[in-house]
């Protein structure tokens, strides 16, 4: 992650626990000039119906993790995943190549706009580290990531608590940043404020 002497930052890693608020502040970044690429996003396009990953991943799973929908059953996946250490790198093989290679097609296609890798499990992949100039760690307590998703989503606690447990722990995310942004008692426009002094001080505009 070093950064030459007088070297303008392009590459921002965004990274935080499922439900601490990074696609709140993704938008931010974009709306101050970033170009998002979003790996979950990327993700989910390669398991829609007719996606680059769906032939692999039933040749590696079974047919039963196809939905009838023809697009990649999350449910049946996030089961299989959370239940077995292995199936969650068999996954990961087949995924990790196919994001990688979409995100630096959507980066080279950004010419000299700042790149915001929206990457959540950042700080778990070297690869990663090393594709960025700084990392942004975005950050609130567990019960409140919790709380969040319930809300959102829909989700169990337990089916939370499962995803939290399979990412860094927040004290080796943060330990890893160049930059944490604390968002547990924030208002939206002080959490925009944060985002934009940091643009600033990184970015310069």
């Amino acid at each position: 992650m070093g950064l030459a002497p007088g070297r303008r930052i392009r590459r921002i890693g965004l990274t935080g626990g499922i439900g601490s608020g990074k696609s709140t502040v993704a938008r931010h970044l974009v709306a101050l000039g970033g170009h998002l690429v979003d790996t979950d996003a990327i993700a989910r396009s390669l398991t829609l119906a007719g996606g680059a990953a769906l032939p692999e991943l039933q040749r590696a799973f079974g047919a039963d993790v196809i939905g009838t929908d023809g697009a990649l059953n999350r449910d049946r996946m996030r089961s299989l995943v959370f239940g077995d250490p292995a199936i969650k790198r068999q996954l990961e093989a087949v995924l990790h190549p196919l994001i990688g290679q979409e995100a630096r097609r959507q980066a080279e296609a950004a010419g000299e706009a700042v790149i915001v890798y929206d990457v959540p499990l950042l700080v778990e992949s070297s690869h990663w580290r090393q594709r960025v100039d700084r990392v942004l760690v975005v950050d609130c307590p567990e019960s409140l990531q919790v709380s969040r998703v319930m809300q959102r989503s829909g989700w169990t606690e337990a089916a939370v608590q499962a995803v939290i447990a399979q990412q860094a722990s927040r004290a080796k995310r943060r330990a890893a940043a160049d930059a944490v942004i604390h968002n547990e008692a924030l208002a939206l426009e002080q959490l925009a404020q944060q985002v934009a002094e940091l643009w600033v001080a990184w970015v310069g505009n």
